[in-house]
């Protein structure tokens, strides 16, 4: 196994996005952690608040939030679900990745370490980040700021010994007792007798010693994904433009696919909601629902559909707030990767990605009512032999049940069909018998009597009783045409692609 520890030192302070500057965050009368500007003022951890604004006047002070900590975890072990799903939450401030299943799949050990580190920084974290293969000696390893992965067993005495005892997170008492032996490092607690420390300090804290070595198993309790996503994150600052909405949103947007990929789905909806600043009119939230062609997890195309509706979104006050929410995931085909590395051909490939793109990028600018599909309905009147439906991307591998309803729905069709059905038949000259259209048309072939339908004739927006024979006409500009003649003559009523 193989841990990497995320330890996030100033998760206090940036839980509190929008606190202005000299800031710190206290509890019990004591400085927890302050900002740069703060620090550089002699503002440290440990000081009484008193001593605080003695050295800093202008000093901003905001109490402890252990529920915005807690929730700030969450959304972080959530995001972590994009690199692996065994994930332990160690509250206050610390994650639990066990890597060693996702190395091959993000290039080795270095790449992977990397983008966690950095995918922690462009959530708004500050990290300390460890390696190692026990996840008590990870946390350590963090604690310390030692970023140099230790990989194998045999290497933790070593590793360890180099730490100060200040990572153990001891009591006083126990930290009075160790110096008293001589004690100033791991090195030289890891040279003391075992059970003679287990007498002096308690059985605990030998046997985490043990743990750390890898000596004892370390059984830790993963972190349980929500069955539903719902996150929010509160703005540095008001935003009156909606198209800069679209930084915090990318944020939430990479916790939702880590949520997505623990949970092996994705979604083809969600729900963005903006909360306006407190004022004496109060705004009820702008909310903005995205759709997406097929089920996706992928973060660059929820992302860019979210950029194209808010380039047409007018918020109606300032907001202070985003929030993110989606329903329990879709079951999400897997890809077929062929031997250059690339994407198979069919509906699930480039073409079918392409084409979903395609469909939710006119979705966001034309609205979802202006985009559909047609899915076939068993009648003969070609008006009503079709219904919109909503545009779905086929699934990327077709089930055989799926291949049989294909197959039924091209048997029942006698005749060719053209893919541009007129709204309305548009009548035609007639010239010696012949129908014209830019000239007269010739007759390929034909004719298909298509009649009757007296069961709704008497309804309001309906086609009603016809009598009809249908031809497949050419005209003299090579243009394909579906035409019939009636009592009441020729009429052009599709075109074929």
């Amino acid at each position: 196994m193989l841990w990497l520890a995320l330890h996030l030192p100033r998760l206090p302070l940036e839980v509190f996005p929008s606190l202005p500057s000299p800031s710190a965050i206290v509890s019990r009368e004591r400085v927890v952690v302050a900002d740069a500007a703060a620090v550089s003022a002699g503002v440290l951890p440990g000081l009484r608040v008193a001593e605080a604004w003695a050295f800093l006047p202008a000093l901003a002070i905001q109490e402890r939030d252990a529920g915005r900590e807690r929730a700030a975890l969450t959304r972080l072990a959530c995001w972590a679900g994009g690199f692996t799903s065994e994930i332990c939450v160690l509250p206050p401030q610390t994650l639990l990745l066990e890597v060693a299943g996702s190395l091959r799949l993000f290039g080795g050990v270095a790449p992977l370490f990397e983008r966690i580190v950095t995918g922690c920084r462009e959530q708004g974290f500050t990290s300390w980040a460890a390696l190692a293969p026990t996840p008590l000696a990870a946390q350590w390893l963090a604690f310390a700021g030692d970023r140099e992965p230790c990989l194998d067993a045999d290497q933790l005495p070593q590793r360890l010994g180099r730490l100060p005892l200040a990572v153990l997170d001891l009591s006083a008492q126990s930290r009075a007792r160790l110096a008293s032996f001589g004690v100033r490092s791991v090195a030289d607690l890891l040279r003391l007798p075992r059970a003679g420390l287990a007498r002096r300090l308690g059985a605990d804290f030998a046997a985490d010693l043990a743990r750390a070595l890898g000596e004892l198993p370390d059984p830790r309790a993963r972190f349980v994904f929500p069955e539903r996503f719902s996150e929010q994150l509160e703005l540095p600052m008001r935003v009156e433009n909606a198209t800069a909405l679209g930084f915090a949103g990318r944020r939430l947007i990479t916790s939702l696919c880590g949520w997505l990929a623990a949970r092996r789905g994705g979604i083809s909806e969600c729900l963005f909601e903006f909360a306006h600043e407190r004022g004496a009119r109060q705004r009820s939230a702008t909310v903005l629902v995205l759709r997406f062609a097929g089920a996706t997890r992928d973060a660059e195309r929820i992302a860019r559909v979210l950029g194209e509706h808010l380039q047409r979104l007018e918020l109606p006050a300032a907001a202070e707030l985003i929030s993110l929410r989606a329903e329990a995931p879709e079951a999400l085909p897997g890809h077929t990767v062929n031997l250059l590395g690339e994407y198979g051909g069919g509906a699930g490939g480039a073409g079918g990605e392409s084409l979903a793109a395609l469909v939710e990028r006119l979705q966001a600018r034309l609205g979802s009512g202006s985009v559909h599909a047609l899915s076939a309905v068993a009648e003969h009147r070609p008006e009503n032999a079709s219904r919109p439906v909503p545009p779905r991307v086929p699934a990327r591998e077709r089930s055989p049940a799926g291949l049989l309803a294909a197959a039924a729905l091209r048997d029942t069709s006698c005749a060719p069909r053209p893919l541009w059905l007129l709204a309305r038949p548009q009548i035609l000259r007639e010239v010696a018998g012949r129908p014209q259209c830019g000239g007269p048309l010739r007759l390929l072939a034909g004719p298909e009597r298509i009649e009757s339908g007296w069961w709704d004739d008497a309804e309001p927006a309906t086609v009603g009783d016809v009598r009809r024979d249908y031809f497949v006409a050419i005209s003299l500009r090579a243009e394909w045409l579906w035409v019939f003649r009636s009592r009441a003559g020729w009429f052009l009523h599709g075109v074929f692609s």
